[in-house]
C-alpha cells in the first residue's frame, strides 16, 4: 500500500514538472503568481498626510466607511496603504512639520508597522517649482556655510528618528526641485553645479545615518519628459547623486489618460537613461470625482508596476485626508464627512 501511495506521488511531482516546467518561467504560472504577489507587497502605496496632527488638532476625525471614529494612519492602513510620506520644514512659524511633529508622526506610522519616507524642502515653509526660499537662519550663509548647514540639518532630523527606532526607507534631498533648490544659490537654471553641490550635501548627510535608506530626487510634472532629461542631465554632469527619481502627477478629471500614458513613457525613459528606479511621490484629483479619481488612480499604479524591470517602486497620495476645504486645500479624497471616497479603493 504504501509502495503505490509514493507511485503515485512520484508520478504527480512527474506530472507537474512536465505541466510547469522551472527553467521557463513563462509557462509556470505558480512562479509568475509568487512573482507578482512579490510585486505587490514590496509596491509602496502610500499617502503625504504630514497636515493631520494640525488636522487633529483643529477638532477634525476621520471616520471609515460605516462611520466609525479611526485614527487616521490605520483608517489608510486598512484601506490597502502601506507607506507614510512626511515633509520637514526647518523653523516654520507654528512649528508644526518640525522635527518634532515629524518624529510624533512617525512614531504613529511606524507603530502600525508602515513604511516611511521622509521629504525635506529645506525651507521654513512650502517648497514646490515657484518657489525654494531659503530658511530664514540661513538666509545670509555662503554657500560653502549653506552647504555645511544643509548637511546638519538633514543629519539632525535624521538622528532624532534614529534615536527613536524610527529607520525611514527613503528620503526625499528636496521638493519638487525641478529649477533646483535654496534659491538663488541653488537655482538650476542659472547654477547646475551649485544645485548639484547641494543636493550631494544632502545626499552624503542621508547615507552617514542612514545607508540603506534610498535618496531621492523630486521633480514636479511627471509627465514632462523634457524637464526631466534636462535636469538629471544637468545632475549627472556636474557630479550629482541620487538613488531614486520622484515623480510628482496632478491631471485635471478630462487629461488623466493622456497624462498618465506620457508619465509611463518618462518612467522608462528615466530607467533606460540613467539605470535608476522611478516612483510616483505625489499625486491628487479634486475630491468631488471620486469614480474619476479611483480610475485615474488605478491606472497609474497598474502603469508604474509595468515598468521596465520592476523598477516603478510605488505611488503616493498627497494629503488625501483633506476635507471640509482644509486650508483651502480640494484635492483630497475624503469626504466633507470626514469618510474616505471611493477613490482610495485603488490602493485596496
Amino acid at each position: 500500500m504504501k509502495s503505490n501511495i509514493l507511485k503515485t506521488f512520484l508520478i504527480l511531482i512527474g506530472f507537474a514538472f512536465m505541466v510547469f516546467p522551472t527553467g521557463c518561467k513563462e509557462n509556470n504560472p505558480i512562479e509568475n503568481q509568487i512573482d507578482t504577489i512579490k510585486i505587490d507587497t514590496l509596491f509602496a502605496k502610500g499617502a503625504d498626510i504630514s497636515w493631520v496632527t494640525q488636522m487633529e488638532a483643529s477638532g477634525k476625525k476621520f471616520y471609515n466607511s460605516a462611520g466609525t471614529e479611526t485614527e487616521c494612519m490605520a483608517l489608510l492602513k486598512s484601506l490597502g496603504m502601506n507607506s507614510i510620506r512626511l515633509r520637514v520644514w526647518v523653523n516654520p512659524t507654528d512649528g508644526w512639520c518640525n522635527a518634532q511633529d515629524v518624529l510624533a508622526k512617525a512614531i504613529r506610522a511606524t507603530n502600525l508597522g508602515m513604511r516611511i519616507m521622509i521629504d525635506f524642502h529645506y525651507s521654513d515653509s512650502w517648497a514646490d517649482p515657484s518657489k525654494q526660499t531659503k530658511p530664514t537662519a540661513w538666509t545670509n550663509l555662503s554657500f560653502t556655510d549653506l552647504k555645511t548647514v544643509v548637511a546638519t540639518h538633514s543629519t539632525d532630523v535624521l538622528d532624532l528618528l534614529k534615536t527613536n527606532n524610527i529607520t525611514p526607507e527613503w528620503v526625499q534631498v528636496g521638493n519638487e526641485t525641478g529649477n533646483g533648490i535654496l534659491w538663488p544659490d541653488g537655482m538650476a537654471s542659472t547654477n547646475m553645479a551649485n544645485y548639484a553641490a547641494l543636493n550631494n550635501a544632502g545626499y552624503d548627510a542621508v547615507k552617514a545615518v542612514f545607508p540603506n535608506a534610498k535618496v531621492i530626487v523630486h521633480v514636479q510634472n511627471g509627465n514632462d519628459n523634457g524637464l526631466f532629461r534636462w535636469l538629471f542631465d544637468g545632475l549627472k554632469n556636474n557630479g550629482g547623486k541620487w538613488d531614486l527619481i520622484g515623480m510628482s502627477l496632478y491631471p485635471s478629471t478630462t487629461n488623466w489618460s493622456s497624462l498618465n500614458t506620457q508619465c509611463l513613457t518618462n518612467m522608462n525613459d528615466m530607467v533606460s537613461r540613467y539605470g535608476k528606479e522611478v516612483m510616483i511621490c505625489e499625486v491628487g484629483m479634486s475630491w468631488d470625482s471620486p469614480a474619476i479619481s479611483k480610475n485615474f488612480l488605478s491606472d497609474l499604479i497598474t502603469k508604474t508596476k509595468s515598468v521596465t524591470g520592476n523598477k516603478g517602486l510605488g505611488v503616493f497620495y498627497w494629503e488625501p485626508e483633506c476635507y471640509s476645504n482644509w486650508n483651502s486645500y480640494t484635492l483630497g479624497a475624503f469626504d466633507n464627512n470626514g469618510k474616505p471616497t471611493v477613490a482610495l479603493n485603488a490602493f485596496k
